[in-house]
């Protein structure tokens, strides 16, 4: 099924079939094998985290027994203008289509797409387009793009 044609489809459904099939989806994936990532910062970030301001705050999931995420985002400076995302202890229920965003609040109205989520436990990086500005976009989403549907959030602030 093409991505227009699955948007759609899922438009169309209503709010009880939405969380009906959120429900089996994280049934079938909590059975399944424990999605995990372990990456690293480089010695360049890791020397900047230790160097520089941070910019971090705590996920806070809906916590509707459908939707929850916790964990620590952090906006670590990288070189020049160059920023990641790093996503540490992070837990998210299992869904469908996660995406990472950086958006000026939690609507994902107003956002920058980072990427697919990689793993829904563990550390992980994501890159940071260059000219970004983090002082608009401070709130890192855990977005379901499918249902447009958030998992939780972490407002970030100076450290």
């Amino acid at each position: 099924m093409a991505e227009v044609e699955r948007a759609e489809v899922a438009e169309n459904m209503s709010k009880s079939e939405k969380t009906q099939l959120m429900i089996q989806y994280a049934n079938i994936s909590s059975s399944s094998s424990n999605n995990k990532i372990d990456e690293f910062i480089n010695d360049t970030a890791r020397t900047s985290e230790m160097n520089n301001s941070i910019i971090s705050g705590s996920f806070i999931g809906v916590n509707d027994g459908i939707h929850n995420a916790e964990g620590i985002a952090k906006i670590i400076p990288i070189q020049d203008d160059a920023n990641i995302l790093r996503l540490e202890n992070l837990k998210v229920t299992n869904g469908p289509d996660l995406y990472v965003y950086l958006s000026t609040d939690k609507s994902a109205t107003d956002f920058v797409n980072l990427g697919k989520l990689k793993a829904n436990n563990g550390n992980q990086n994501y890159n940071i387009p260059v000219g970004t500005d983090l002082s608009n976009y401070n709130t890192v989403l855990i977005w379901c793009k499918a249902f447009s549907v958030l998992f939780g959030s972490a407002e970030l602030k100076d450290t």
